[in-house]
């Protein structure tokens, strides 16, 4: 495996590539057909120099991946809205009179800000309030931590497979495992055609859902060494703690997303397995997608002479 520093996310019926500053969101139409749209975005790790750093970069990446999910979200989901002739509400009519051009940005802030509270509500305050319950019997922090960081990991499987009874999210995990097998396809020395993108792994290292579980196993950790004895400052503990353990597992991610070094290959696996929750096989059409939003913004080919030149290339993939 070779870092191709191209990465990717599922959307409606469709798929995000990002490479560099440049990314393309590639979309199956009701009709059949395939959209494309490319577009830049500049993350906040490259517009100012202290993001950057090191154990600071991977809490505005988070960000970055946020505000940039939205956009593509936003823009698949405009092929498949219902009722566009329906009269806008009194709440539509009063944020496009308060907000104008803006209401659109308003509402991405608003369901980001939303998002994130319940995420560390559910996810973060939750677990240790579960766990706070078994106080009286477990006087052992260290046990207290690990019950918690299970009590976490099994709210996270729990909520995954109750998503993945709708059938857009299950479709969704399935442009998910096309992402994933298209970039493993090049990272791996083989050209991108539908036959050898099926032929490859649907888990990546550097997934987003091996990031939420190295965040919550990193955690286990980091609450076996804070001890705080009133609830209030504990449940304060996890969430000040947040952007200090996801700067911690982004630079673990970092690491094993250009490494295949055994040992990070190993500390790799949880992740690895819980990605059978949020990735499936697509079928070729998904995979076609994907292909076409790599290609939008990636030059796969140029990659494949650079970092593997024994790989063949067909006559008619060139031109």
């Amino acid at each position: 495996m070779k870092y191709s520093g191209i990465g990717g996310q599922a959307v409606i019926e469709g798929i995000m590539m990002k490479n560099k500053d440049q990314y393309a969101t590639a979309v199956r139409r009701p009709d059949g057909g395939i959209e494309v749209k490319k577009d830049t975005y500049v993350s906040m790790t490259e517009k100012v120099p202290f993001c950057g750093l090191p154990f600071v970069r991977g809490v505005f990446s988070f960000a970055d991946s946020m505000i940039l999910g939205m956009r593509t979200l936003s823009f698949s989901a405009s092929f498949f809205e219902d009722d566009e002739d329906s009269e806008p509400g009194k709440l539509e009519l009063w944020m496009d009179k308060v907000f104008g051009e803006k209401v659109e940005q308003v509402l991405m802030a608003v369901v980001m800000v939303f998002s994130v509270v319940m995420a560390i509500g559910i996810f973060m305050v939750l677990p240790l309030l579960i766990a706070n319950a078994c106080k009286q019997v477990i006087h052992s922090d260290t046990i207290m931590a690990i019950l918690e960081g299970v009590i976490r990991i099994a709210i996270f499987i729990a909520y995954i497979k109750l998503i993945s009874r709708m059938e857009d999210i299950r479709r969704t995990f399935m442009y998910h495992g096309a992402e994933h097998k298209c970039i493993n396809c090049i990272e791996h020395g083989m050209t991108l055609t539908v036959d050898h993108v099926r032929e490859s792994s649907k888990q990546h290292k550097r997934c987003g859902t091996s990031f939420l579980i190295i965040v919550m196993l990193i955690s286990i950790l980091f609450f076996m060494v804070v001890r705080v004895d009133n609830v209030l400052l504990r449940m304060a503990s996890r969430i000040i703690l947040v952007p200090v353990i996801a700067g911690v597992s982004y630079e673990f991610l970092r690491l094993a997303g250009r490494s295949d070094n055994p040992v990070v290959n190993l500390l790799s696996k949880p992740g690895l397995w819980m990605q059978n929750l949020t990735t499936s096989e697509p079928d070729d059409s998904m995979i076609e997608v994907a292909i076409a939003a790599v290609e939008a913004v990636f030059d796969w080919k140029a990659y494949l002479r650079e970092n593997f030149p024994d790989t063949e290339i067909p006559e008619e993939e060139t031109r």
